[in-house]
């Protein structure tokens, strides 16, 4: 049965001064002997309070959250990855819980549902308005409900991880391991957790309108490559809706005024005929999608049944 000694606790951090110090100490007293602070160039000394409490600290060679991530869990040499934020409003107390289903078996990935339990003022109206959407649009893209994608408390199997293609660098990075999670097939489970409010003196790195839209562009565009019969679908929609829209105009000018628009009768009849064949796009992407998916799943069957062999 695997222990604490066999999990690294990754916490990226942008100017957390005020917090990392107890973050870390809670880890620590938690169990956890391996805890990697992975710093996006911090200006506050971060690095100096983390390495003072015990932490083993890097310095990321980019910018963002999704680059730390990515080095961060490059530098791990645990099988077990558990991922929080520096800015103490994720409990160390709930980490059996997220790596119960992993030692399990249950699950290579889970997430922590922050909205199980929610300390009062520990997101503003807007940030849980954005968040509500965000989630509510990956489960009717995906089809699965992760119930809360945006979590920044993760637990995971490094090779798991080491199957995704990331190449987010700020706040999206978690939308992409959602997305990765269903793409790649890992099985995923998502555990309640406590979310606190930032302790006073410390700021939040994320901005609500930029990074939010950040983050809904990175999700719609990664459902060109897990769902594309909704990403060229939506994009024929539009056309098709366009379309119509100047065809009826250019018919309202010639019946009713008796002004004829050739060019706008041409521009319509393409942007339909446009729409039909990235429907079409949709569609043929699907199937191959489908296809991938289950030779992926039978190899890994080959693979896991000649594992069993040499065992």
């Amino acid at each position: 049965m695997p222990n604490r000694t066999d999990v690294c606790v990754l916490l990226p951090t942008l100017n957390e001064a005020e917090t990392i110090g107890s973050v870390v100490d809670g880890f620590h007293d938690a169990g956890f002997e391996h805890v990697l602070v992975i710093d996006g160039n911090s200006s506050d000394g971060t690095r100096d309070v983390a390495a003072e409490h015990g932490a083993r600290v890097r310095v990321q060679s980019g910018k963002g959250k999704g680059q730390a991530v990515r080095e961060g869990v490059r530098a791990v040499d645990r099988p077990y990855v558990l991922m929080a934020d520096g800015d103490g409003t994720y409990r160390p107390e709930d980490a059996d819980a997220m790596l119960e289903p992993l030692f399990d078996g249950r699950a290579d990935h889970v997430i922590g549902d922050r909205f199980a339990d929610m300390e009062a003022g520990a997101m503003t109206r807007l940030n849980s308005v954005g968040n509500s959407l965000i989630n509510r649009l990956f489960a009717a893209v995906h089809g699965r409900d992760l119930r809360d994608i945006l979590s920044g408390y993760r637990a995971f199997t490094r090779s798991s991880f080491e199957r995704f293609n990331l190449d987010a660098d700020g706040f999206g990075i978690e939308t992409e391991l959602a997305v990765e999670c269903i793409r790649q097939g890992v099985s995923t489970e998502v555990v309640p957790i406590r979310y606190e409010a930032r302790p006073g003196g410390s700021e939040t790195n994320l901005n609500p309108i930029a990074d939010g839209g950040r983050i809904i562009l990175t999700l719609y565009t990664l459902t060109k490559t897990n769902n594309p019969i909704f990403y060229f679908g939506s994009v024929a929609a539009i056309g098709t809706l366009s379309g119509f829209v100047v065809a009826a105009f250019v018919a309202y000018r010639y019946f009713v005024v008796g002004i004829s628009h050739e060019v706008l009768a041409l521009l319509a009849a393409f942007l339909i005929l446009l729409s039909v064949q990235l429907l079409m796009l949709g569609v043929l992407s699907d199937i191959i999608v489908s296809v991938n998916r289950e030779q992926t799943r039978r190899l890994e069957e080959v693979a896991d049944k000649l594992r069993d062999l040499e065992k």
